[in-house]
């Protein structure tokens, strides 16, 4: 994931202000999110799901973990949802390496016609090109907050929703192959390299003409210190959706997490999902304002100390009132 340049920041808005997707679901004007009812959003569980992906070890396409990790996504949303479906794929990476990926979708209630995308990414980078030691730049890094904490956010919501079933039906999209694009150490860019999985499947959906009222992806959303903020690709194809969830966030007393900030556009893969299926979708993602993103990313330093409960609390909670303020 990169942030993009100015001019192709532009241009994704104007594709954006032109689109028309499926109709965003709206709440009438002057929601009181704080009476919304919604099941408990464990945090300490959260944290377990995001430590036992680290258990794994790294995992980047082709190692070790990867694999346990595909296995243990899959079998842990079987637990909760009432479909899940590995979709396996072949994709090339910058340096023309091909690679084997699998994106993980489970559903719930898909019978439902009205649906809620939630999504997120699964696989570790392979290379830390943004450590300070240059010696690490082509290790694999742990993926705590890039990574594990999207993943466990949306296991935990799984699990809370399946005690309290919304009226709308759910999928749930763990892309792979996200964080392998090229890395800096290459004197090269190129934006495509990046959000392979999501590319995949935005273009070979699980389910034919499969569409949803909007999509939420979650990329770094447990970090110490959190700062969301209104990502300018976001703004462009679901303004609609970002401001419901911002208005939710400030309502329950999250505005100084979730900022009424303005960002540069970022590449993640809400923009394939936006520009391919034409599903509205924003990006909760994690934007410093002393740094990228956040301290530790793309470094070996992003581990399990990257992560913290209050965050991954924050996000789920917001979340969850967003999605059953739909009923």
């Amino acid at each position: 994931m990169k942030r993009l340049s100015i001019i192709a920041a532009c241009l994704l808005l104007l594709a954006g202000c032109k689109h028309k997707g499926p109709e965003q679901a709206t709440q009438p004007v002057g929601t009181d999110y704080s009476k919304v009812e919604i099941p408990f959003f464990d945090a300490d569980s959260a944290f377990l799901f995001v430590s036992d992906q680290l258990a794994f070890g790294v995992r980047y396409p082709g190692s070790e973990g990867h694999e346990k990790c595909a296995t243990y996504i899959a079998e842990q949303m079987s637990r909760w949802c009432d479909t899940v479906i590995v979709q396996p794929f072949t994709a090339t990476l910058w340096d023309g390496h091909k690679v084997d990926g699998k994106n993980i979708i489970a559903s719930m209630q898909p019978e439902l016609d009205r649906r809620v995308l939630l999504a997120a990414h699964w696989d570790s980078r392979r290379w830390a090109d943004h450590d300070l030691d240059t010696n690490k730049w082509r290790s694999p890094l742990p993926g705590a907050n890039d990574g594990a904490s999207g993943v466990a956010l949306l296991m935990e919501m799984a699990r809370a929703m399946k005690t309290m079933p919304p009226d709308i039906g759910i999928d749930f999209v763990f892309f792979d192959v996200e964080d392998q694009g090229i890395p800096e150490w290459a004197n090269r860019y190129e934006d495509n390299t990046w959000c392979l999985g999501s590319q995949h499947w935005a273009k070979n959906p699980h389910r034919l003409f499969y569409t949803a009222q909007y999509g939420i992806l979650y990329d770094m959303v447990g970090c110490p210190n959190p700062r969301f903020t209104k990502e300018e690709v976001s703004v462009g194809f679901a303004q609609g959706v970002l401001n419901k969830v911002w208005n939710a966030a400030a309502t329950l007393g999250y505005g100084n997490i979730f900022a009424d900030k303005m960002s540069s556009a970022i590449l993640d893969d809400h923009l394939y999902v936006n520009q391919i299926l034409h599903i509205p979708t924003i990006d909760i993602v994690q934007n410093s304002l002393e740094c990228s993103f956040y301290p530790y990313w793309h470094t070996m330093n992003d581990n399990l100390d990257a992560v913290d409960r209050n965050t991954l609390k924050a996000v789920g909670t917001v979340s969850l009132k967003v999605i059953y303020s739909e009923q």
